[in-house]
């Protein structure tokens, strides 16, 4: 089997599947470039997957990919068992910027999905309450976005992407912009919502000690094309302690993974 391929065991299908997934771009200019090729990733079923890499490795396409945002040029992506065609509601997104609309106040930010699928006002708000307690922030569900930290924001948008009951949760980079105290707390927030709901999680990060302290699986990319260069099992309890040994061994043996990529890029 394809080492980037994760097993599935008696439960049966994984949450998502990629085979083969290659993606094709075209330059302002005319020439073509392979964002990604030859992916192959199983995300089980409320798993925690975080992927990693320099700048331009894929990480964004591969989730857009997932997302249905983009059509991968070769290959499949398969979530919940259906091909992906386009964006679901059996899969919520969460971006680097906040992307709330400043004029609605943060029950009507959650709310908005809903609306669009047609849920009546008694049961949206029903729905936005629940959320809002779950990520800590019913105090705040009549402020409006600027009347907010960057960390409540982006909870916010965490909750808005939850509204749906999605079975995936997509994140590019959540926490990129945040300091790093509250970065802090919304890590322990997000492992506390995801181990509630038992979500399947797809992480995009920059940052290898975030990896680390997240996930189940760290996926290391490699750029030009992007590719999947190695998975790392991150065999460790939660909560997890920074200061553990173990933490350090396996924070160095994705670095070491980073060394590699950046002399075969040189």
């Amino acid at each position: 089997m394809n080492a980037s391929v994760k097993e599935t065991g008696a439960a049966g299908r994984p949450a998502v599947s990629i085979r083969d997934a290659s993606k094709l771009y075209a330059s302002s200019g005319g020439e073509l470039n392979w964002a990604m090729t030859g992916v192959n990733l199983d995300i089980g079923e409320g798993e925690f997957v975080c992927a990693i890499g320099p700048s331009g490795c894929g990480k964004t396409t591969l989730l857009n990919t997932i997302a249905g945002f983009i059509q991968p040029t070769t290959g499949s992506v398969v979530a919940g068992g259906q091909p992906v065609t386009g964006p679901g509601a059996d899969r919520g997104v969460v971006f680097q910027e906040y992307a709330l609309f400043p004029w609605l106040t943060a029950r009507r930010n959650i709310e908005f999905g809903l609306k669009m699928q047609g849920l009546d006002a008694p049961a949206r708000r029903a729905r936005a309450e629940e959320l809002l307690a779950l990520t800590g922030l019913s105090h705040a569900a009549g402020r409006y976005p600027f009347e907010l930290s960057g960390g409540m924001r982006q909870r916010i948008a965490v909750a808005r992407a939850l509204a749906t009951q999605p079975r995936v949760l997509l994140m590019d980079e959540p926490f990129a912009a945040i300091d790093a105290l509250t970065r802090t707390s919304l890590q322990r927030e997000l492992l506390r919502i995801w181990q509630e709901l038992r979500l399947s999680v797809f992480f995009i990060t920059h940052n290898i000690e975030e990896a680390v302290f997240l996930a189940q699986r760290v996926v290391v990319m490699s750029a030009h094309p992007g590719r999947i260069r190695e998975i790392v099992d991150i065999d460790l309890p939660y909560p997890r302690n920074r200061a553990d040994p173990a933490f350090g061994a396996l924070y160095e043996r994705i670095s070491a993974a980073f060394a590699q990529n950046e002399e075969a890029t040189a």
